[in-house]
């Protein structure tokens, strides 16, 4: 699976919360002073067994085994409090926004005592974390520019690009931290979803064959490749790399919800049922727990059950609930207020939005991600007007969240704004603006490649339409409602159901 913190960052970026974290757990050498050794970040502890358990628990992070990776932080946090890497490490392995943020201000707070590296790579967390990709980017540079020869700066730096969705200057910093270090692994993983992203499967492939071959005895390598092989569509392949993953490590549980995947795409959703039953059985932690209700959810909702996707969505919001975990809390009534939307119940789901704003509102997350947050109560605000064929109250909610974006200057929001735009042209049957906005939205979202089918179509370009429509339907993606609300549809109009 993608490098990221999977099961927080899905549902954050659900809830516009979009974090571009660069990684945490930069390997830095191996000196326990503050100096740095050949041109790598230094760690600054008082404690070598501090620092052992810390590159313990970066190891296992930085293979994707987060939650084996926690004791090893908390340890080193243990014999040294005053450890900011240990903090920033514990902040990117936790499996809820909850305790992510508890730890975050801890590396901030301790960031004084760390050596000028260091906290240029906690700033860059805390602005990523925020919602401010120019600060982030600001932070990151100078880190790099001071970190030139540092495999873990340039990978960190090529991940924030990565997660802009700018895949050249991505794809630049991977191949240099590659360079730099040709055993380092994580490289290989992320630079095979970057060019996965682009198109080219075959190179893909060869980054993730590359990434096995390194670290042949753990499991993400072949999650990561069974991916790639559910995204081409070749689902039973997939499921034999899912099905090593497993045999490697029995608890990866990542690879379950992508089994599911493959088994709702191949018209097996009873298959997918189980696995994710299985998964919430099989659950470390809430987020894994929380994770397999949201499958679930999309299940229902690729099989047009909706109250069954609310009544999953429930479970999964009683997770957070239980703890107060407000920011998953605030996505998951997002959720819910968008698979009212597919039910046309437009009141319903407005007071899900209002009720999720309110959440963010009351909470003590920054004051960053309540603008953001007020941005997306604009954003929710237009579609339901545009639903209800209230476009000139939609056309206001959209310039306050452009308002919101300009400030920001987050490339998420720029495309949601293009997003949003794209919508109201349609309902207008602009149809020749509703294709110029929706280039300019997320392509990773495949309901805009199905509104771009649709716009299309209105211009009377069947040729575009049909092609959008094949984009739409075989996006293959792992368990998303944008996807499971029109991968029936969109198969349809491609003249694939």
């Amino acid at each position: 699976m993608n490098t990221r913190c999977w099961s927080r960052l899905s549902r954050m970026v659900s809830l516009g919360l979009v974090l571009g974290v660069g990684l945490g757990c930069n390997k830095a050498s191996t000196s326990v002073s503050a100096s740095s050794d050949g041109g790598k970040l230094a760690v600054t502890t008082a404690s070598e067994e501090a620092r052992k358990e810390y590159l313990a628990g970066r190891d296992l992070f930085e293979r994707l085994q987060a939650h084996d990776s926690v004791p090893h932080f908390d340890k080193a946090l243990a014999l040294d409090p005053d450890f900011a890497l240990a903090e920033l490490g514990r902040a990117n392995s936790a499996p809820t926004p909850k305790e992510f943020f508890e730890h975050m201000h801890k590396a901030v707070a301790l960031a004084p005592k760390a050596s000028n590296g260091e906290k240029l790579l906690i700033l860059a967390n805390q602005a990523g974390a925020n919602g401010l990709p120019e600060i982030q980017k600001e932070y990151l540079d100078q880190l790099v520019q001071a970190y030139p020869n540092d495999e873990r700066a340039q990978f960190t730096v090529g991940t924030f690009y990565f997660g802009q969705q700018q895949l050249e200057e991505a794809l630049a910093h991977y191949k240099k931290s590659a360079e730099l270090a040709p055993n380092y692994s994580q490289v290989y993983n992320l630079m095979g979803y970057c060019l996965r992203q682009k198109g080219d499967y075959t190179d893909s492939e060869q980054a993730f064959k590359k990434y096995i071959a390194l670290i042949p005895n753990d499991p993400n390598p072949y999650d990561s490749y069974a991916e790639l092989l559910l995204k081409m569509g070749r689902f039973d392949d997939s499921i034999a790399e899912y099905r090593k993953a497993l045999s490697v490590d029995s608890k990866f549980n990542a690879s379950r919800f992508g089994l599911s995947a493959d088994y709702m795409y191949s018209g097996q959703p009873k298959e997918a049922a189980a696995v994710l039953q299985e998964m919430a059985s099989a659950a470390r932690n809430d987020g894994e727990l929380r994770t397999a209700y949201f499958g679930m959810a999309v299940l229902a909702s690729d099989a047009g059950k909706f109250d069954e996707a609310l009544a999953a969505m429930d479970k999964e919001y009683a997770v957070a609930e239980k703890k107060q975990d407000t920011a998953n809390m605030a996505a998951d009534l997002q959720a819910k207020g968008n698979i009212l939307m597919q039910m046309k119940k437009y009141d319903a789901a407005m007071k899900q939005f209002d009720q999720s704003f309110k959440i963010v509102q009351d909470s003590n997350l920054s004051q960053e991600l309540k603008n953001n947050s007020t941005g997306l109560h604009h954003f929710n605000a237009a579609a339901v007007a545009i639903a209800k064929g209230d476009l000139t109250a939609a056309k206001g909610h959209l310039e306050e969240f452009r308002k919101v974006t300009e400030e920001s200057k987050n490339n998420a929001q720029v495309k949601q704004a293009h997003e949003l735009a794209g919508r109201l042209a349609m309902a207008e049957k602009k149809y020749d603006t509703a294709v110029e906005e929706l280039h300019q939205a997320n392509q990773q979202n495949a309901q805009n490649l199905f509104r771009l089918s649709e716009a299309y179509r209105g211009q009377g370009d069947a040729t575009k339409a049909g092609e959008y429509a094949k984009k739409a339907a075989e996006f293959n993606s792992l368990p998303a409602l944008p996807y499971a609300f029109i991968r029936t549809k969109a198969k349809k109009m491609a003249g694939e159901g």
